[in-house]
């Protein structure tokens, strides 16, 4: 590693901190851009330094957008009355892909987590509370993992402490088995998630 240079090195070094990049994942990609014309590389660079230029946070959602407020919060076709609690943008792309949810979005930026020293401060969580004046209905998708429920229960005891607490319905996301999935293969909290949201048919 000290041999390559001090360019190829620090590039590498950067790659190796984004999620999911392994050292051997770094070296390949810096060395694919490296054998790229550089007009290539002048575009990826410039598209990089787009990205934070030309996107702001919605004041409202939080969500990523090129304006403030985002297409989704200025959309007067949306239900008002509904709000969809996600931990990350690209969880409203996937909701957004069913074409099933037609209200609004709260995003967080990531879920408690103790071990990665991340609490409720580190997170958008507080202004949900001066949301729920217009909400009837408040729905948790944060993810099935234990960050994801010690951030749902912490939602809901924070609104059980608003004003809102009788106003505001909460709900929780379904979680069970997927479509085409084998019930042999599932593990034993997928296949009680299931039941719990079993419905009638």
């Amino acid at each position: 590693m000290n041999k390559l240079p001090r360019a190829v090195r620090r590039l590498i070094e950067k790659f190796e901190r984004l999620p999911g990049i392994g050292p051997k994942s770094a070296q390949r990609l810096v060395f694919y851009l490296l054998h790229n014309p550089e007009s290539e590389l002048q575009d990826f660079a410039e598209r990089l330094v787009a990205l934070k230029a030309n996107t702001v946070l919605c004041a409202f959602c939080h969500n990523v957008s090129e304006t403030d407020p985002c297409d989704i919060c200025s959309d007067t076709t949306r239900d008002i009355k509904t709000l969809c609690v996600v931990e990350q943008p690209l969880d409203v792309i996937a909701i957004e892909r069913s074409e099933k949810f037609t209200g609004l979005y709260h995003v967080l930026h990531g879920s408690i987590s103790p071990l990665n020293n991340i609490g409720p401060d580190q997170l958008y969580l507080r202004d949900i509370q001066t949301r729920l004046a217009e909400v009837d209905e408040l729905i948790l998708s944060t993810n099935p993992t234990m960050e994801g429920e010690a951030t749902a229960l912490y939602i809901t005891e924070l609104i059980k402490q608003s004003p809102f607490a009788e106003s505001v319905k909460i709900t929780r996301i379904g979680h069970g088995l997927p479509i085409g999935a084998d019930i042999e293969y599932a593990d034993g909290v997928t296949i009680a998630r299931a039941l719990e949201g079993r419905r009638a048919m």
